[in-house]
């Protein structure tokens, strides 16, 4: 039986709380594709049957696009299913590093004893070019400045394109940990694409500071395959290093392409030539370690 520390996945309940994405009209599909599936609760016991043959030591939660005007709601919400049932071990909140209550914000979210950074999606481009995205602005540059003396880190999900200005902030601030989610989102897989990705992926690399999670790539429109996934897995490690590397199921979100065992076992056949303690450290202690768990 895998053992793993789940790094990447979220908890939902759109019948008794507001997340805009699942509860409002008008938004568009997911990168998959449509997405109308998943507005339907997800919690611990439908996690737990999905995960069933798996050894789930721990998981981290991450902010599921809660209604923005009320991120401690989230927080508080995660606290109630912790106690009742044990998941998640650790969470990332919620947090607009722009808006003028972003100190409070982060004040507040700290103060969980559970939660251990915060995500947003800063302003970004739909494709390569275009204008810079929102972590040159100077109001989020502050926000971003905050979050190291309250021992919090940054998730960051964002283009490949907009990785560059991801190295400037982690080189200015190098005491803040930031995570990379979804392997830097290769969602181009010619070649073309995929050169650029790694490309960007490098610059983020060379940031000791930086660490990546490899969760969230499935392709638009398709199913998660092996064969189109192992080049993104092992260039991902190639250019990081096993230590700063971690596995995430990115369920629910991931069922739109894959069942919950075709993606750790894809990830297992993918590095069952590393060593054991590689092994280990990608499906286990990484994330233990960069998560205090």
């Amino acid at each position: 039986m895998l053992s793993l520390i789940d790094a990447h996945h979220h908890f939902w309940n759109p019948e008794a709380h507001h997340y805009p994405w699942l509860n409002d009209a008008g938004h568009p599909p997911h990168r998959y594709g449509d997405h109308a599936s998943l507005k339907k609760p997800y919690l611990p016991a439908d996690y737990r049957r999905d995960a069933e043959g798996f050894d789930v030591l721990g998981s981290v939660y991450v902010e599921a696009e809660w209604d923005p005007r009320d991120p401690f709601g989230e927080m508080r919400y995660i606290a109630s299913l912790r106690a009742q049932a044990g998941l998640p071990s650790v969470a990332i909140g919620q947090a607009w590093l722009h808006q003028p209550d972003a100190a409070a914000t982060l004040e507040q979210l700290a103060a969980f004893d559970f939660v251990r950074g915060v995500r947003q999606k800063p302003r970004a481009n739909p494709a390569p070019g275009g204008p810079d995205g929102g972590m040159t602005d100077r109001a989020w540059l502050e926000g971003y400045a905050r979050l190291q003396p309250l021992g919090l880190h940054y998730e960051l999900q964002t283009p490949w394109w907009h990785l560059h200005e991801a190295a400037r902030v982690a080189r200015d601030f190098p005491d803040t940990r930031i995570v990379v989610n979804h392997a830097g989102m290769p969602s181009d897989r010619s070649e073309a694409g995929l050169a650029a990705w790694r490309c960007a992926l490098a610059q983020m690399a060379a940031c000791p500071n930086v660490a990546i999670k490899i969760s969230g790539i499935g392709e638009a429109g398709g199913r998660w395959r092996l064969d189109a996934n192992r080049r993104v897995v092992l260039e991902a490690i190639e250019l990081f290093g096993v230590e700063r590397c971690m596995f995430g199921s990115n369920y629910p979100v991931d069922r739109l392409c894959a069942g919950f065992a075709t993606i750790f076992n894809g990830f297992a056949e993918i590095v069952k030539g590393f060593g054991p303690d590689e092994r280990a450290g990608l499906f286990v202690e990484n994330a233990r370690r960069i998560y205090r768990i």
